[in-house]
């Protein structure tokens, strides 16, 4: 098993995790993404993910370059889509209708970073207080057999597969108040999606 990986660390100003970053359709946390865009090593919009980049960095727009944006191009705005051509920024179509523009976006960034060869055992630390209460395990691509550790509800050396089993609504394994929560294990033989809540106390 490798050495203990914290999820939420790259939330952290003071974190030095480094991170890959795909932005979705939905609104944007600014405070957020200033911490998250300036540890990603590579950074991707998913098609209307764009318009909410370029109106939330009015201003700073060249410091918030994507390195690809990609989908079907039905949600992104003309405008947007020319600021981004213009800037240098790859357009990638992918007109596939039987996935979604996150599903295709994540398959573009998997490839990109294919050559790192990242192994299928995972250590997650799920202690920093940043953590929500719930958690998931989806299946990217194709059928993978999975072991867990940590969670409520683990897996022991199961198929996930759509249609089948996927780990949508998964939870911590419970712990007496005021313990730590365990790390959560993973492994996996196949490309898999790890998902976390986060909760953030705004005043």
């Amino acid at each position: 098993m490798d050495d203990e990986f914290t999820p939420l660390d790259c939330l952290l100003p003071s974190g030095t995790q480094r991170i890959c970053l795909i932005i979705l359709n939905q609104p944007l946390d600014k405070d957020y993404l200033q911490v998250l865009w300036s540890k990603a090593l590579l950074r991707a919009c998913a098609d209307g993910a764009a318009n909410h980049l370029y109106d939330i960095t009015a201003g700073a727009r060249d410091s918030f370059l994507p390195d690809y944006i990609s989908g079907d191009f039905d949600s992104i705005t003309a405008e947007v889509k020319a600021f981004f051509t213009d800037k240098g920024c790859k357009l990638m179509e992918t007109a596939d209708q039987d996935h979604t523009d996150f599903t295709k976006c994540l398959a573009i960034m998997l490839e990109e970073i294919k050559r790192q060869q990242l192994q299928g055992s995972h250590r997650l630390g799920v202690n920093m207080g940043l953590e929500g209460d719930w958690c998931s395990l989806i299946p990217v691509g194709g059928p993978c057999i999975t072991t867990t550790t940590g969670l409520k509800w683990n897996l022991n050396n199961q198929l996930l597969q759509f249609g089948k089993l996927v780990s949508t609504s998964n939870t911590y394994e419970p712990v007496a108040p005021g313990s730590p929560r365990k790390p959560v294990t993973v492994t996996t033989d196949q490309p898999l999606l790890w998902s976390m809540g986060i909760h953030k106390d705004k005043e």
